[in-house]
């Protein structure tokens, strides 16, 4: 990804990735892959539990709060994600293979907060409007997200900055804990910004699509189709929760995205991304019963 990273940087992913091994009982890449080093499984991953610390003055939240979509009674607004409270990891397998790119590469597409029932609002407006997504995050020092966004996180159209700051305005606005008045008195304009792209990165960092397709022998070729519950059992075993695909051409049947789907216990500043196991109104798979899975086109 990037051949050095910083001190605060390291610190903030491997946090990151720590939190979210609470109650692993599949496996899952050591974090330091992140860094470039050569991934690890653990299959008996036993990690005592620690707080993913924000990187800038959100509330801090207690360990033992509520998991959205699972509480029925008042909680913090600040540490419980309502009414969106199910997070959608959002990945692309794009047809043509990018620039700065890797023929393995699957790519972000966003982290998106779906309500409990599948169905979503866009452009709530709970925190402001920000269009410069590259400055603020320069301004935080952030230098190195934002070149492993630039690799990983790209628009296939127009710019990278303007689909940042749309996945940013349309979803990252309408999560209640990113609100500003959970940032306390020093609050600075542009925190949640920071906090919701380190957020999403760290977790699809976690989500190598490609490897865990592979280790089931599903990889990309012209002539081979998939089972298309083939292909969502390998990345629900991978990933311990649910997953959904989405497919592209004529007939719905060329592998396009997977959608993984979480709970989160607490903030999604510093909460914990839980898999979320169940089915749900609003699945939104599309694919037709056996799908292609293309290589990338040069």
């Amino acid at each position: 990804m990037v051949s050095s990273t910083s001190l605060p940087t390291a610190l903030a992913y491997a946090t990151h990735f720590i939190a979210q091994l609470r109650r692993t009982d599949f496996t899952i890449l050591n974090p330091l892959s992140v860094f470039g080093s050569q991934p690890t499984v653990d299959s008996a991953l036993s990690i005592v539990t620690q707080e993913y610390h924000s990187g800038t003055s959100a509330s801090s939240c207690p360990l033992d709060g509520p998991v959205s979509c699972h509480n029925n009674t008042p909680a913090d607004a600040c540490c419980f994600i309502y009414p969106g409270g199910r997070l959608l990891l959002t990945q692309f397998w794009d047809e043509k293979l990018h620039v700065g790119g890797a023929e393995t590469d699957w790519t972000l597409h966003g982290l998106w907060p779906d309500q409990c029932d599948g169905s979503y609002d866009q452009y709530c407006g709970i925190t402001p409007h920000f269009d410069n997504i590259t400055d603020i995050l320069e301004s935080f020092g952030q230098s190195e997200l934002l070149d492993s966004m630039n690799r990983y996180w790209i628009a296939k159209y127009g710019t990278n900055d303007h689909l940042w700051a749309h996945e940013y305005n349309k979803h990252a606005a309408c999560i209640n804990t990113l609100a500003a008045s959970c940032y306390g008195e020093n609050y600075r304009p542009g925190s949640e910004v920071v906090d919701y792209f380190l957020r999403a990165f760290g977790l699809f960092r976690m989500l190598d699509t490609y490897r865990a397709l592979e280790i089931a022998d599903i990889e990309p070729d012209y002539r081979r189709k998939y089972p298309v519950s083939r292909v969502q059992s390998a990345l629900e075993a991978y990933s311990g929760g649910r997953v959904i695909l989405r497919c592209t051409g004529r007939h719905n049947n060329v592998l396009h995205e997977a959608w993984y789907v979480y709970f989160v216990k607490g903030s999604l500043q510093s909460g914990d991304f839980i898999p979320a196991k169940d089915s749900f109104d609003g699945d939104k798979g599309n694919c037709a019963v056996e799908v292609r899975y293309l290589p990338k086109r040069k």
